[in-house]
């Protein structure tokens, strides 16, 4: 794209659209809030991440929030960008300040307080705050009935491996202080990996010392069934005890770890996967 093109589109972009009402939408969990709060029609893109619900795939997408382009964004025309918190690079953002875009950035967190502060702030930056209270309180009861069926299970807390990717037997693992750790202990598991932060390529001896008795993987489309068997395949998993019984949860990653609206049913459903009911 020329130059000349970026400058029109940073002199226009801003003019010609009524205060806040076209939005752009940067981070999946951030678009189901919008949807959520009944404000879907304000939305003119979205990036890469926000498939659900499927009506915003008809949206325009801008592209990954973590490689955005000025080009990109304003080819939109928005006059509100929500932009969840490690969007970027920081370059383009700097630019679309520059094109007198609104941008509002939102604090993720891994926790049901941190789901009603996300909602809590999309609903004041669209100027719905009211609806963003009673979403607030449904998704708080919903996450609380579906943690406290959490706590009533009985047993041995399960040892979940959640793994990130499988690139050519290279297995990325979830530690502390990610989604992943979270939702596993919401649901009333226990992360198998725990020595370091982050998530992290992993060794055969770290797997087998992790002993997991449930893989947790990330669906991917229509590779997701080819998927487990992978995994299962793997050396190092093989010897575990979840390789040995065969069980692999495979769940959609934005439902999983997106803690946007659908935390409490993705709780719920994550709990059932680790809680089996006997046949």
């Amino acid at each position: 794209m020329t130059r000349l093109f970026l400058a029109l589109l940073l002199a226009f972009a801003p003019l010609a659209v009524a205060a806040q009402e076209r939005v752009l939408s940067i981070g999946g969990s951030l678009t189901e809030v919008v949807v959520a709060l009944g404000q879907e029609a304000r939305l003119v893109g979205r990036d890469t991440t926000s498939t659900y619900p499927e009506t915003v795939t008809d949206l325009p997408d801008v592209g990954y929030m973590r490689q955005l382009s000025p080009e990109g964004v304003l080819s939109v025309r928005p006059d509100l960008i929500l932009l969840t918190e490690g969007a970027g690079p920081p370059e383009t953002l700097a630019t679309l300040r520059s094109a007198g875009v609104d941008l509002v950035t939102v604090a993720e967190g891994h926790s049901p307080e941190a789901v009603n502060e996300k909602i809590r702030a999309v609903a004041q930056a669209l100027g719905v705050a009211q609806d963003g209270e009673v979403l607030a309180a449904r998704v708080a009861d919903e996450i609380a009935a579906a943690r406290a069926a959490a706590v009533q299970a009985s047993g041995r807390k399960p040892r979940v491996l959640f793994l990130l990717s499988n690139s050519g037997g290279r297995l990325t693992g979830a530690g502390t202080d990610t989604a992943a750790q979270a939702m596993i202990a919401l649901a009333g598991g226990e992360n198998a990996l725990t020595g370091f932060a982050g998530y992290k390529a992993l060794t055969d001896e770290a797997i087998a010392s992790a002993a997991p008795d449930v893989l947790l993987v990330m669906e991917r489309g229509a590779a997701g069934p080819q998927a487990k068997t992978d995994y299962l395949s793997h050396p190092a998993i093989t010897a575990t005890p979840a390789g040995q019984a065969g069980r692999v949860v495979q769940m959609e990653g934005m439902f999983l770890l997106g803690f946007g609206p659908r935390t409490g049913q993705a709780i719920a459903a994550l709990h059932g996967a680790l809680y089996p009911e006997p046949r």
